[in-house]
């Protein structure tokens, strides 16, 4: 493993908190698929984790409640052939998540007012391409 899986600033996915199951994975591999064990599971106990701020942990909590089973958030990988590949995609995938998650909700949007020369431009180009159109009926021709 590549080390600690930052979550966001100095918070980190605590490993002793992670646990693991793999299995066989399907897909390409040949024989190889068969005899080992490269799919990988990642669990991890968000309920009860210390490892997240308070404020974090809420936040998460409320936005993954469907996802969560007891409070346990579940990640699986089983792109790669070796489970060291798949190891590693799931533990950045669960960080991923937890950073997305754990985010502070966006600033809520200022509404703004369109300017009154903007709005008066577009009634004037309006009205122009209306005088062109206009000018191409063959109605004066006569």
């Amino acid at each position: 493993m590549s080390g600690p899986y930052v979550i966001r600033g100095s918070v980190s996915l605590p490993e002793a908190e992670l646990i693991w199951r793999f299995s066989r994975s399907s897909g390409p591999g040949g024989q190889h698929v068969n005899t080992s064990d490269t799919s990988v599971e990642l669990r991890f106990d968000l309920a009860a984790t210390d490892a997240l701020p308070p404020v974090w942990k809420d936040r998460a909590l409320q936005r993954l409640a469907g996802r969560l089973a007891d409070g346990v958030v579940t990640v699986r990988a089983s792109e790669h052939r070796s489970q060291w590949r798949n190891r590693e995609t799931a533990a950045v995938r669960l960080a991923s998540l937890l950073a997305e998650a754990s985010a502070p909700p966006p600033k809520p949007r200022r509404p703004t007012r369109i300017p009154r020369g903007i709005n008066e431009r577009r009634l004037r180009e309006k009205k122009q391409r209306s005088q062109t159109k206009r000018g191409r009926s063959g109605r004066d021709w006569g």
